[in-house]
Formats: structure tokens, C-alpha cells, sequence
């Protein structure tokens, strides 16, 4: 029985296990705060003033995005090892993460398209670029739109490279912290 120690073992009490409805209750805040995350990041994106001309700063605000990514992961990584149910704080980690990774890129398309419209195969709303962005993320590869300028082309190859430092760190790095959380738990009878 949880709590009590094993019969004739001498053991410490083994921890009493959450009850059901706690897990369903995370299960529920964590589907509720990522849809959120995920809303919150998107409506965000289609808010934004992008009227501005593309330039040295467009640049500068992309890098200055992308900089704030590994300091957002150091802050979720250690969220995720405290957390109750890393598993789920890591699914919460990924559903802030990639999309604000994707919309820093459609943002900086959107204002590319606006300033050079021969920078893409068409011109790009905001749903177009997101659209782009994902299909590039996807690796799917393009269809009806494509980078024509050098500029756009510079700027998807630098986010296809991002995407595999995302795919391959950023997610690798997060679920390694899922994983020390879970073994912590299991190796330390309290946890």
C-alpha cells in the first residue's frame, strides 16, 4: 500500500502516488496553458506593426529574437525539472519555443515581401509567410512559394539552418531535461 513501507522490509514509506484526478487536472492546465502559449504567440504575430521598411534592423530584431531563444530554453529547462510532470512542462517548453521561433521568421518575411515584393515567388500576407515558414520548418519542401531574391534566399537558408539547431538541440535539450526529472524522481524515493 502507497505510504507505508513493505511489510518486513524495513524500508522508508514509499510515496503515496497522486490521485487520478491530479492527473488529470495537470493534464488539463498543461493542454490549456499550451493551446494558449501557442494562441498568445500567433495572435501576437498577426498584431504586430510590420510596416517598416527592411533593412539593418529587421536583421538586428531577428538576431535579437533569435538570441532571446537560448535564454527562453535555459528558463524552461529549469522549469521542467521542477516541475511535478516534467513530461508535460516539456510539451509546454516546445509549444512556446517553436512557435516563437516560426513567427520571428514569418514577421521578418512579411517585411521582406513589403519592402522587395520580387523577394518571393508572390507576395506574402501574414498567413502566407506563416505558411512558408512552417513549410520550411517541415522540410516539405516549396511549392507555390519560393525565395527569388538573394535576400530571401540568404534568409531561408538561415533559417533552415536555425531549424536544425532547433530540431536537433533545442528539442534534444528539453527532453533531456524530461528525462533527468523523471530518473531524478525515480532514484529518489521522496521525489
Amino acid at each position: 500500500m502507497d505510504g507505508e513501507p513493505a511489510p518486513g522490509t524495513g524500508e522508508a514509506p514509499r510515496p503515496a502516488r497522486a490521485a487520478p484526478q491530479l492527473h488529470r487536472r495537470a493534464l488539463v492546465r498543461a493542454a490549456v496553458r499550451t493551446a494558449g502559449t501557442a494562441t498568445a504567440v500567433t495572435a501576437g504575430y498577426f498584431l504586430l506593426p510590420l510596416d517598416s521598411g527592411f533593412g539593418a534592423g529587421t536583421v538586428l530584431a531577428l538576431l535579437a529574437g533569435l538570441g532571446l531563444v537560448g535564454p527562453l530554453v535555459v528558463w524552461q529547462v529549469r522549469a521542467i525539472l521542477r516541475a511535478p510532470f516534467p513530461t508535460l512542462r516539456g510539451l509546454e517548453a516546445l509549444a512556446l519555443t517553436v512557435p516563437l521561433f516560426l513567427v520571428l521568421f514569418a514577421a521578418v518575411y512579411v517585411v521582406l515581401s513589403d519592402s522587395l515584393p520580387d523577394a518571393f515567388s508572390e507576395p506574402l500576407t501574414r498567413a502566407d509567410a506563416l505558411y512558408f515558414v512552417v513549410t520550411v520548418f517541415a522540410t516539405v519542401g516549396f511549392g507555390d512559394i519560393t525565395p527569388v531574391s538573394q535576400v530571401a534566399r540568404v534568409l531561408v537558408t538561415v533559417q533552415m539552418v536555425a531549424n536544425l539547431v532547433v530540431l536537433g538541440l533545442v528539442v534534444k535539450v528539453l527532453v533531456d531535461a524530461v528525462q533527468r526529472s523523471l530518473g531524478t524522481r525515480r532514484r529518489d524515493p521522496a521525489g
